[in-house]
Parts: structure tokens; sequence; C-alpha cells
């Protein structure tokens, strides 16, 4: 059995996004190979509960280096750069436990696993004669700026100055790109992450989206009928710029049909919030909105057992673990022709529109959505396909997929 060390900063049982991506890839790689972990200690009860139920719980070992509960805060506050000089140190730290780690145990792979953003590769590529493995890597789209022209000064600046910085430190980062040269092998999120290495960086990748589905979702479980005179589509995720909530509100009111109810999940600033619920008033759409807030990851997963569409409008995302989890409750999913998301919802689960302008795509998701009100056969035939894309994006194929590359990484 294979012996990998695995970098993962974020990793947590019980929750979605970066640590419950890490802890899914863990749980499934340890079906193949002895996983020893270093991790970040904020979640290391939950780990050990959830490691006493796992059969394969005996091949993971977690090694904890914990944080001040203030680094946190800043991890949490996602985009507070303070953040990245900690984490500089914590990955570190992270090398001199990797080092200590191999004196004992013959590890044969190092995996750089997460966080996924490209800034920051660590530091396990400096050991010598043990292959390292970087990915999936993620953070190398640019933000599309058709969808800030009427945004402040400030927010156009700095998404500006981030596609720009983007570039920028992809080719000229000094540890970003020993990192890379130095990998055996590059997992890339994205075809954007893959395109940007192989075009600033000329290296090949693997392009493996960094969540996964789970297939133990029958649909006896699915209290959903597609025959409902109300059509209900549900919207998660944080009242940010990049989810662009507004062309979601813009484009529900643009049918011009009041039995579309769009159910929001998700919370925002008392600015945002106020913006938003203020929109709705003003284009006459408040009543066909409900506001849930933030809820469990538990809660939002009933709420789509339910609802009969999805609508992800965001702009600038990798993956996203939430469309991931729609298509593992066979839930169709709405979304751009972009990242991440477009790449894993095929047109057998869900229905695409391309990257233009926020007046553009309102009037394009409205019509998606009044074709599919009128036609409902095909929300129910998209949910229906659903099982078979759950099973080519699985956690088990990923898993397997990552397995075969460490293989042929040693064999080479």
């Amino acid at each position: 059995m294979l012996k990998i060390l695995i970098n993962a900063y974020a990793c947590s049982p019980n929750m979605g996004s970066e640590p419950g991506m890490a802890w899914n890839w863990c749980i499934h790689l340890a079906k193949h190979c002895e996983l020893h972990i270093i991790t970040e200690g904020e979640f290391r009860e939950q780990i050990e509960v959830e490691l006493s139920k796992l059969p394969q719980g005996v091949n993971m070992h977690f090694y904890y280096n914990p944080v001040s509960e203030l680094v946190r805060k800043m991890c949490w506050n996602q985009g507070d750069w303070r953040f990245y000089k900690y984490y500089k140190q914590w990955q570190w730290k992270t090398y001199q436990m990797a080092l200590e780690i191999i004196r004992t145990q013959k590890i044969e792979i190092f995996h750089q696993l997460n966080m996924i953003g490209f800034r920051e590769p660590g530091y396990l590529w400096k050991i010598k004669d043990i292959p390292f493995v970087w990915g999936p890597i993620g953070g190398l789209k640019q933000f599309p700026l058709t969808y800030i022209k009427h945004e402040s000064f400030k927010n156009q600046f700095v998404y500006r100055l981030k596609n720009i910085l983007n570039i920028f430190q992809l080719r000229y980062d000094y540890r970003v790109n020993k990192a890379l040269n130095k990998a055996a092998a590059l997992i890339s999120s994205i075809p954007d992450s893959y395109n940007a290495i192989k075009k600033y960086k000329y290296l090949e990748s693997t392009i493996i989206p960094e969540t996964g589905c789970f297939e133990n979702i029958e649909m006896s479980e699915i209290n959903r009928n597609f025959d409902d005179e109300v059509l209900k589509i549900m919207w998660v995720g944080k009242f940010d710029l990049r989810k662009q909530l507004s062309i979601a509100i813009q484009a529900v009111a643009q049918t011009m049909n009041k039995h579309i109810q769009l159910e929001i999940f998700g919370k925002g600033s008392t600015v945002q919030e106020q913006t938003y619920r203020s929109l709705a008033k003003e284009i006459n759409v408040e009543k066909q909105l409900i506001w849930h807030g933030s809820q469990p990851n538990s809660k939002i997963l009933a709420a789509m057992k339910s609802a009969h569409l999805f609508f992800f409008s965001s702009i600038s995302d990798d993956t996203s673990t939430v469309v991931l989890e729609a298509i593992t409750s066979n839930l169709p999913v709405l979304c751009f022709d972009a990242c991440g998301f477009g790449y894993v919802v095929n047109e057998e689960v869900g229905i695409k529109i391309p990257l233009t302008n926020p007046q553009q795509s309102i009037k394009d998701f409205a019509t998606k959505i009044d074709y599919l009100y009128h036609n409902r056969h095909i929300l129910k035939e998209m949910s229906e396909n659903c099982k078979e894309r759950q099973q080519e994006l699985s956690w088990d194929r990923k898993a397997e997929k990552m397995v075969q590359l460490y293989k042929r990484v040693l064999e080479n």
C-alpha cells in the first residue's frame, strides 16, 4: 500500500468548501493508500470522532499544526490578505513536521492538496528524493470585467489588479515556480488553471475538479414534484460580487411569472442584504423571494431534495462544492458556462449560458427559466440523468484517478 504524506491545511468531516473537500479526498484515498495528513487543528475533535467510524480510518494518520484563533478568523474572512503571512509560517512548520515524519515513515509521495489557491505551494517540494505532487490547483481564472463596469471605482480597481497579479505571480513568484517545476505531477482544478499553467509555464497538468459527488442518494429520498404549479428555484452563496445574486433576482423578475419562487440561502453584510432586498422590492418581485439566511450544510442538502432547479449565478468560482451537492441531490443546474462548474455541468444535467454582460445574462437566464417552467419534462429528465453524472464525478472515481497518477509518478 502506497504511503502518501498529504498537506491539507483545511480539513473537516462536517463542512463543505475547502475543509470538506480535503476530508473527502482523504477518506477516499485512504481506501487505496496509507495517508499521513498534516492539517490545522481547528477540527481535531470532529476528525477523531469520525475516524473511529471509518473502516479505512486505520490508514489515516493525522498530525496537527494549530494556529491561533485570530489567524483562524482571518482565514474565514476571505479577502483578508493578512492571513497569507501566517499561512506561509504554517507551511514552513508543516515542512519541518514532514522532515520529522519521514525519519520514521517510508513516505513515497508528498501531496500538496489544499488549500487549492496557487499562491501558496508550501515547502514540501524542497525535500529531495521524494516525488512532489501538487493539486488540484485553483485561483488562476480571470475575473470577467464586463460584469463590474457599473461597480465602484474601488471594486473595479481590486478585480483588475487581481487579474494582473494572478498572471504576474504565476510567471514570477519564486516559490510558485519552484513548486511547479519540481512537481512530478500537477493537477488543475478547472480548465482555466490548466490553460494558464500551459500558456505561461509550458507545463502539462491533469484536470480533476477539486470536489466530487456522492452516489448514496436514492430517488425515493427526493421529495419533489416537477408538476407543481410553482417552480421552486434554489440559490446558495455569499452575497458578494462574484456570486451575482442581483442577476438571479432580476432574471426571475424578467420572466414576469408569479409562479416562480426563488429561495435564497446565504448572507452578506448589512449593506449587501439591504441592497438586494431593495432591488427585489423595486422590481416588484419581493413576494417571490424567500430569504433563508445562512444555514448549516444539512439544511441546504435537505432543501435541495424538494427544489426543482438550482440556480448558480456565480461568474468566478473554481468548481464549487454546492454545484456538486446539487447534482448529488439529482437537482438540475442553471449556471454560466465558465470556471469549474461549467466543466462539470453538461447538457444532460443542466443548462448553461455564456459569459457576456449583466443585462444580456439576465435576459438569457430569464429565457431559460421560462423554458423550463413550461417544459417540466426536461427538468425531470435532467434530474434522472444526474445518477450517471454522479458516477462520473464521484469521489471514488476521483480517488482512483489520483492513485493511478501516484503510480505513474513512481514508475517514472
